[in-house]
């Protein structure tokens, strides 16, 4: 086999969530530049139509499918949508996703809720909703792909009072464990990335304070967008077959440098 096809996603089709922006955007524009069909989905229409107009401009093929799936009707109504469209969906890229920061004694509700909802639950009931459509597109010489996008905060602490959003990013990196444990019969594989500091609306500290967050960095960087691309294409192709139900950290050192201070 030759080395570019292990990570070619060519004849794929590909949907991520969260796509219209920040490491949804990065991941899509890597998909399309590796050869896949990619849908993406956000909440916001414009947004997500923009993005897809801008990502589709250099010849490849990005499709706009605005929904709220921060709910599980909202996850049947995107996995209807893919399904009047496609017969099978090669790769699902689990992205969106929310964060809160309050003061513990503070902390209300609703943030909780809000954050769990989008980063636990739907990532579950949307692989479950398309669960046909991957099935259908699954097969011993290439298996289907599930990449849920999790977080160095599900790893280790970092200094923010983002309860729910610790809590919620390291449920998903267990809850990727164990829906592995389940797809992998059906050849679907699943897997995860918990991104260090990359430059988005969710971490505003890179990217307004890109030079002060990496000297902080072990790297001396923040993310850029080939590296989180990367990542994603080496998990969604040929080359990461064989990785099952494990979280790869793309962090720059920042998970395993006990001297780390500053914000994800």
């Amino acid at each position: 086999m030759q080395v570019r096809d292990l990570f070619s996603l060519q004849g794929r089709v590909a949907l991520v969530t969260g796509g219209s922006r920040g490491i949804g955007r990065m991941i899509a524009a890597g998909f399309i530049a590796s050869g896949a069909k990619v849908y993406i989905s956000a909440r916001k229409a414009e947004a997500c139509d923009a993005t897809a107009a801008e990502l589709s401009a250099g010849g490849g093929t990005c499709i706009s499918l605005p929904q709220d799936i921060s709910t599980v009707d909202g996850c049947r109504a995107l996995a209807d949508e893919i399904g009047r469209r496609e017969p099978q969906l090669d790769i699902l890229v689990n992205n969106a996703g929310a964060a809160w920061a309050a003061d513990f004694d503070v902390f209300p509700e609703h943030g909780w809720d809000k954050v769990m909802n989008l980063n636990v639950k739907s990532p579950f009931f949307l692989t479950q909703a398309l669960h046909p459509l991957l099935k259908a597109a699954a097969s011993d010489e290439r298996p289907a792909k599930v990449v849920n996008i999790a977080s160095i905060d599900g790893l280790r602490l970092n200094p923010l009072e983002t309860y729910s959003y610790h809590a919620s990013k390291s449920a998903l990196i267990f809850l990727t464990k164990r829906m592995a444990a389940r797809l992998v019969r059906d050849r679907i594989v699943m897997s995860a990335i918990a991104p260090g500091p990359f430059a988005s609306e969710m971490n505003r500290a890179a990217r307004d304070r890109a030079e002060e967050v990496a000297g902080r960095t072990p790297l001396k960087r923040i993310g850029r967008d080939e590296d989180m691309a990367g990542a994603a294409i080496y998990l969604a192709s040929r080359a990461g077959d064989y990785v099952v139900g494990e979280t790869i950290a793309v962090d720059g050192g920042i998970t395993h440098a006990n001297a780390y201070p500053g914000p994800s």
